[in-house]
């Protein structure tokens, strides 16, 4: 099974010069922790999480182990207003990983994995963006081809129940 076969076509995007306020949105919008960051070409160029866009807003190490953060906290809550004023391009990772549309799912997945990702940007030859690959797609995939195999061989005389106790396939 492949990538492109499980991947979502067509996601969502954002360029370098997006104000963070619009990037936030997005992902408050379509439920995303993360968004590929694209230049004028659809060129893949970097990737845009959650994680960096908060990472400004966290208290260091150093003033969590000294304690001084804690006077601090809700100042530090009240720079986000500020941070949504700047571009994608200044907190965004940069040459990012992605997978081909060519490649095995478990391949990619174990490229997902590595590196910590739930999310995995899809792209073509030219390196533009063609699709997004979650972790979910991956086990939703294997789940309904392993399911439907069991159930459809000739051998296999299981009721649902054997594979899912007393819960409804339906």
């Amino acid at each position: 099974m492949y990538v492109s076969e499980i991947m979502t076509k067509d996601p969502k995007a954002v360029g370098p010069n997006t104000s963070l306020l619009d990037v936030a949105s997005m992902m408050n919008l379509y439920r995303l922790p993360a968004l590929p960051v694209v230049d004028e070409h659809n060129k893949l160029i970097g990737n845009i999480s959650e994680k960096d866009i908060l990472k400004n807003l966290l208290p260091s190490m150093e003033d969590i182990v000294d304690g001084s953060v804690n006077t601090q906290l809700d100042s530090m809550i009240s720079n986000y207003s500020k941070q949504m004023r700047i571009v994608t391009s200044s907190v965004m990772a940069k040459n990012p990983i992605s997978a081909k549309e060519d490649m095995h799912i478990l391949k990619a997945t174990a490229l997902m994995t590595s590196h910590n990702f739930r999310r995995l940007p899809v792209t073509d030859n030219m390196n533009q963006l063609i699709g997004v690959m979650s972790l979910g797609d991956v086990h939703k995939a294997i789940f309904h081809s392993h399911i439907s195999a069991k159930q459809h061989s000739p051998e296999n005389s299981l009721s649902n129940e054997t594979y899912f106790g007393s819960l409804p396939l339906n």
